[in-house]
């Protein structure tokens, strides 16, 4: 069989999830909850179609796990101070708490991932990862003529 990095990459990103999925079952999280508990987490305010967006996910999918998430009290959301239509995401007191007992999770699963290499071959790796970012940002489809 053909050795391609993208099968590589989606492999590893498949078995990634798995685990952090194993990990987080028992707080009652799953892997998209916590995408977006960790994205408040850093960018408190965030609208539904911005975490979408980070998420990789459609609108519709983010207001059900935004709708889920508030309904068990871990994130809030309000009218944007100017634009009322826009409603910013907040994480509560307890979403805070259950995002940081879910980071020391799944650190612990990334931890397993820097120790199997080593400190210098994951910061190798981190540098490898962010060159593919960069190409991939700059690829542009070719232009087919038409015939």
């Amino acid at each position: 069989m053909e050795s391609r990095i993208g099968d590589h990459i989606k492999r590893v990103e498949q078995e990634l999830t798995s685990a952090r999925h194993a990990a987080l079952r028992p707080l009652q999280v799953n892997v998209p909850q916590y995408t977006v508990l960790r994205a408040l987490q850093r960018e408190p305010g965030l609208s539904g179609a911005a975490l979408a967006r980070r998420s990789m996910v459609t609108p519709q999918t983010m207001s059900s796990v935004l709708s889920n998430l508030e309904g068990r009290g871990l994130v809030e959301r309000r009218p944007h101070p100017i634009h009322q239509h826009i409603l910013e995401a907040r994480l509560t007191r307890a979403g805070h708490t259950l995002v940081r007992r879910a980071d020391e999770v799944a650190q612990e699963i990334e931890d397993l991932l820097t120790n199997r290499l080593g400190e210098d071959e994951a910061k190798s790796f981190l540098t490898q990862l962010d060159l593919c970012s960069q190409a991939l940002a700059k690829w542009q489809p070719r232009v087919k003529e038409k015939k």
